[in-house]
């Protein structure tokens, strides 16, 4: 039984602090972490709806340049050395042992003027001046002559496109004669015509690794209106030479200047 005691003022009991022998402290509760809303799986479903439907429209959009490339039978090793040629409004390479088309490079509202085959691709020259490399995987690179619409459909893309050694590709136009690389489209270097001449590019002849470029010149000397050039540019005594390997390989050999077709 409690014992009430006087209180402050001494004029009544207060409670006693003494706890009651029956009575037990209390053990706290540990919270319970709570669980994941059931709401939380359907936007967790819909980011992964969207995420698998951003990457299908990633694939599914289209090559730039409207390029249009379609394999058809995959090569190996024994038809690396396919031909290309123009079919229609595209360029299709080939195996020549079966005939079978291997793949079609094609781009909207575009034809192609000039096909140079190279060894398992194809470099194409367009109505609209651009260049391109393809090789059944790819379009790996495009190029695109300066001021093509004022001298492309006179020449109607004939000789612009010439083999050069060491894997080197040159394009001839009127105003100047370029060369890339085929690995990978680099311009190695650019000779400009004459002051009132202009190259032709129907005019050109190779005789070993050396190509020979007619630049009629009105008033000029006979001498000055055949070009030669290599892999390395203009053929001039005491020249510098170029690097015109890709970085990072050593130099190819002598042999490499067959890697571009003859044009036929």
């Amino acid at each position: 039984m409690a014992v009430r005691q006087p209180g402050p003022t001494g004029t009544g009991p207060r409670p006693s602090t003494t706890p009651h022998p029956s009575r037990t402290p209390r053990i706290p509760r540990i919270p319970r972490t709570p669980r994941p809303s059931h709401r939380l799986l359907p936007l967790a479903l819909a980011l992964l709806l969207a995420g698998a439907v951003l990457a299908a429209a990633h694939h599914a959009r289209p090559l730039p340049y409207g390029d249009r490339l379609t394999v058809l039978t995959r090569a190996d090793a024994r038809t690396a050395k396919g031909a290309a040629a123009i079919r229609g409004t595209g360029v299709e390479a080939y195996d020549p042992a079966t005939g079978a088309v291997r793949w079609r490079h094609a781009r909207e509202g575009r034809r192609p003027l000039e096909v140079l085959p190279a060894r398992g691709e194809a470099i194409t020259l367009w109505d609209d001046g651009m260049i391109t490399a393809a090789d059944g995987r790819t379009v790996r690179w495009h190029r695109a002559l300066p001021a093509a619409t004022g001298w492309l459909p006179a020449y109607g893309g004939t000789g612009v496109l010439r083999p050069l050694p060491r894997g080197m590709l040159a394009v001839i136009t009127p105003d100047r004669i370029a060369a890339y690389r085929i690995k990978d489209g680099d311009l190695r270097w650019a000779l400009p015509a004459g002051e009132g001449c202009a190259f032709e590019p129907g005019r050109a002849v190779r005789h070993e690794a050396a190509l020979l470029v007619a630049q009629p010149c009105p008033a000029g000397a006979w001498t000055a209106q055949l070009i030669a050039v290599d892999d390395l540019g203009r053929i001039a005594p005491d020249r510098t030479p170029l690097g015109n390997d890709v970085p990072g390989r050593t130099s190819e050999p002598a042999k490499s200047e067959k890697l571009v077709a003859e044009p036929r």
